[in-house]
């Protein structure tokens, strides 16, 4: 009778994610044992060797699993010998599946050389529980060992360090320390150029246009001009360029700021491999992270930008003057621009977008020359005021720090807390006065509930200290972009399309007399204010 002989796959896999160590798991291990097993065994030969380096054993999906497994079905293969069970898979179910059915049915023997695991050899009743148990081992080891390697990861990342393969458009990685960002300054020129080009009105199509005319590498192919095997899923064609979307990817990542976000997606579980998208409070942000590209005032400009409805006419490279920023007064949408020829000239005015679409509101218009010499006169007189603040500011920093703590924070926060306490100790006691028959129960709910508004006003009277002593140390630190925001055109002869999206927010026609100007930073210019205020009594006549 002649002895079967058997086409041996020798099977070999290694994989990091799974906690495997390279020193006794290494690919070269696996297949020294395995060809030590087989030297003696005159009935087997290998005929292939399959390997998956840095392939996770909790799935299948695998290459070399997958070129075995169609070498199975061209009956090519018809044994499988790996070191143990763990190199094979390290998922219970779909292994006992393999090793239970699909095998068997293909008339596949499998071995596992350190488990002692044959399936062609005789069976014992205590195979049918060992074998099982120890593919339970293996994926509970594995699932411990991705929670563990998750945690790690979200510890590193809330430190601030970056996790990925490849840095951001923009940055490198650190040569010395591959978790840390570096402003790469060939890149960052191109962000910066990106950022200019949109405050100067162009719209992200046009942006695009311009930088690939000039040359410029998009972000991939940036990339891989530095040697990295960089690819992306947006890139839909074989030379990636510029266009609308990568303008916007651009435009509005934060990490420009040095803000680091990370943690938007991944998968769910160390079984699941397909990618998903976590919601915003999922997220893992550290500001101040990094270098930035972009001051905050540029970005949060430009982000205000985005949301308006600029429109560039076709022979135009850049918006005129007040696109995006006009609205109407009585149906609050924006208003269009209209040409008006007249005697050879053409005159321009807003009117109503919804009265032009006929779909109500007056029909009321404004000229925007007319428009024009308003704003820049309130432009100018918002200047005028923001310097002044800052002068005032400046005066109130330089005098000693004695003269300028007018108001003792922390003295009123410890009287709050005290009154707080006082108030929760009466009312911890009334229960027992009425327990003892000194106080009715109408009365122990009517005092009560006066002493839980108390506390109530008195927190409230603490967070608002908090937030006014955290206003004056900023006040008192000096350095507000939003103000030089505005000293920068503080000697403007006119009005141009940088000042508008610079210092403006929106402006609202109500009538052919009547306008209102809404000027960004509103809100930290009524602090400056409400901070100069307190020290009013120390402040000389003509600050």
């Amino acid at each position: 009778m002649t002895e079967k002989v058997w086409n041996v796959a020798a099977y070999c896999r290694l994989s990091r994610d799974d906690g495997d160590k390279a020193e006794s798991n290494s690919i070269g291990s696996q297949r020294d044992i395995i060809r030590e097993f087989l030297r003696d065994r005159t009935d087997m030969v290998i005929v292939k060797e399959y390997v998956d380096d840095g392939y996770s054993g909790v799935n299948f999906d695998r290459p070399g699993f997958k070129q075995m497994m169609e070498d199975i079905r061209q009956k090519k293969i018809n044994c499988i010998v790996c070191k143990d069970l763990s190199r094979f898979a390290r998922n219970y179910i779909d292994s006992g599946r393999y090793l239970e059915k699909i095998f068997p049915f293909m008339g596949v023997r499998f071995i596992a050389i350190n488990d002692s695991y044959d399936s062609n050899g005789e069976k014992t009743q205590a195979d049918s529980l060992i074998v099982p148990f120890k593919n339970l081992i293996n994926d509970a080891y594995c699932k411990d060992i991705s929670m563990k390697i998750r945690t790690q990861l979200d510890i590193k990342r809330k430190m601030g360090d970056f996790i990925g393969a490849f840095a951001t458009y923009g940055y490198r990685k650190d040569p010395e320390n591959k978790n840390r960002l570096l402003v790469d300054e060939e890149a960052a020129q191109v962000v910066e150029m990106i950022f200019k080009y949109r405050l100067q009105g162009m719209s992200n199509t046009r942006i695009a246009a311009k930088l690939n005319s000039m040359g410029v590498l998009s972000p991939m192919e940036y990339k891989r001009s530095k040697g990295m095997k960089y690819g992306s899923g947006f890139c839909t064609s074989t030379q990636a360029t510029w266009n609308a979307g990568s303008v916007q990817r651009v435009l509005t990542n934060r990490i420009y700021l040095g803000t680091l976000t990370q943690h938007k997606r991944g998968t769910p579980n160390y079984k699941v491999k397909k990618e998903v998208h976590y919601s915003e409070d999922d997220w893992i942000t550290v500001e101040e992270n990094h270098d930035a590209i972009i001051k905050e005032t540029d970005f949060e400009t430009v982000q205000s930008l985005l949301g308006k409805d600029i429109r560039v006419a076709p022979e135009k490279e850049a918006s005129h003057i007040f696109a995006g920023f006009v609205y109407c007064g009585d149906c609050l949408h924006a208003m269009a621009r209209k040409a008006v020829p007249s005697h050879g000239k053409r005159y321009y005015y807003f009117v109503c977008s919804t009265n032009k679409a006929k779909q109500g509101c007056s029909p009321h218009s404004f000229s925007e020359s007319k428009l024009e010499k308003i704003v820049f006169q309130l432009v100018r007189d918002q200047i005028n005021l923001v310097c002044e603040v800052d002068a005032v500011l400046d005066y109130i920093a330089s005098l000693p720090e004695q003269q300028r703590k007018v108001f003792d924070y922390d003295a009123q926060l410890t009287r709050l807390e005290d009154e707080i306490k006082r108030y929760q100790d009466l009312k911890l006691n009334l229960y027992s006065d009425m327990a003892d028959g000194m106080i009715s129960k109408e009365e122990y709910l009517e005092f009560r509930s006066g002493y839980d508004r108390r506390i109530h006003e008195r927190q409230k009277a603490m967070v608002q200290i908090k937030e006014e002593r955290l206003l004056t140390v900023e006040n008192g630190e000096r350095h507000s972009e939003w103000i030089d925001l505005f000293r920068q055109y503080e000697n403007i002869t006119e009005l141009q399309r940088a000042v508008v999206v610079n210092l403006i927010e929106r402006i609202v026609i109500y009538d052919a007399k009547h306008i209102e100007v809404v000027f960004r930073y509103q809100d930290q210019l009524d602090e400056a204010v409400q901070y100069i205020d307190r020290y009013k009594d120390i402040l000389p006549e003509e600050a």
